[in-house]
């Protein structure tokens, strides 16, 4: 991912290192917001950067035009069939808009193709994603075969 990716006319997402200054920024927020919510969270210095670096998976950073990095995200590679989303972070002047969500689909379509058959993402119960209705599959759909036990169901 070399380019910006567009997330919405005046929003751009960036692939950065984890360790840029914005993304230990963005991750340090999402820590503490963490301990806040559920009063445990894992240390984000514990993670080795390059688990978020190519061709381990991207970390993306979203910005408001020149403005700063107010949103975060990333996929790494469990093995080689899993990937994990992690540390999806909006901060609070930019909630509301979609923005996580278009993180996560940004992610979901970054690792397909890239080797994971399966994706983790794991929510806590209270955090806006786990509220949030299922992303859309973006996958090529499948045939779809239906039982037709009854003339109900067909059709």
């Amino acid at each position: 991912m070399t380019s910006p990716l567009k997330a919405a006319p005046q929003w751009t997402l960036t692939a950065v290192p984890c360790g840029s200054p914005d993304a230990r920024t963005l991750a340090r927020a999402l820590h503490q917001e963490q301990l806040a919510t559920y009063g445990t969270a894992d240390d984000p210095g514990a993670t080795q950067n390059a688990e978020f670096d190519a061709p381990n998976g991207p970390f993306l950073v979203a910005r408001l035009g020149d403005g700063p990095a107010l949103a975060c995200g990333g996929w790494r590679t469990l093995n080689t069939s899993a990937a994990e989303i992690k540390r999806i972070y909006v901060a609070p002047p930019a909630r509301g808009r979609g923005l996580g969500r278009r993180i996560l689909v940004a992610l979901e379509q970054d690792v397909l193709g890239r080797g994971p058959t399966e994706v983790l993402l794991e929510t806590g119960i209270r955090g806006d994603l786990s509220r949030s209705p299922p992303v859309r599959d973006h996958r090529p759909p499948r045939s779809r075969n239906r039982e037709r036990s009854s003339p109900a169901n067909a059709g």
